[in-house]
């Protein structure tokens, strides 16, 4: 029986992919997707697996990798908060959904949870303009944000992170 790597995993994946999308420059952003969803990062061996997968320069998938706010190369918690930080949720109250989350979560922005459980990020305008504060949870979208409904958000994420086998996170004392 022969020992499969997480390596080998992830030239098996960017392969499988590579064959639905096709061998060229326009699978790049697909494949990038596909391997932050599913490792939670895009390190320089992936990065470097994808050049020669799809036979660019490994430069090429820094650049996309880098350039794209949602396919940062960096590892991310299992669940990925990211608060609209425009002008507009700043008018509605973000400074204060802000501060829940990081005393909730426990996190400054910028930072993952020691248990890889939660990651807490800022993000450009999703488009909710109207409707802030607004967040990303993965790709789930909430709006009209309160400190209370921040607090039932992160309650929500703890027990799905305690029913999947995860840690829970402590919350900071502020």
């Amino acid at each position: 029986m022969a020992l499969v790597t997480e390596r080998d995993r992830l030239r098996d994946d960017v392969t499988a992919i590579a064959e639905l999308t096709g061998y060229n420059r326009s699978s790049l952003i697909p494949i990038l997707q596909e391997v932050k969803a599913k490792y939670r990062g895009v390190d320089s061996y992936a990065m470097q697996l994808i050049a020669d997968v799809l036979d660019i320069h490994p430069v090429e998938v820094y650049a996309v990798a880098t350039f794209y706010a949602f396919l940062q190369p960096e590892t991310e918690g299992r669940y990925v908060f990211r608060l609209c930080r425009t002008l507009s949720c700043d008018f509605a109250g973000k400074e204060l959904v802000a501060k829940q989350l990081e005393e909730a979560l426990g996190l400054d922005f910028g930072e993952t949870s020691p248990d890889g459980t939660f990651t807490l990020q800022w993000t450009n305008c999703m488009g909710m303009c109207d409707q802030g504060p607004a967040m990303l949870v993965n790709e789930q979208v909430y709006n009209q944000l309160n400190q209370a409904k921040v607090r039932a958000i992160v309650d929500e994420y703890r027990l799905k992170a305690e029913e999947h086998g995860t840690q829970r996170a402590p919350e900071r004392a502020r």
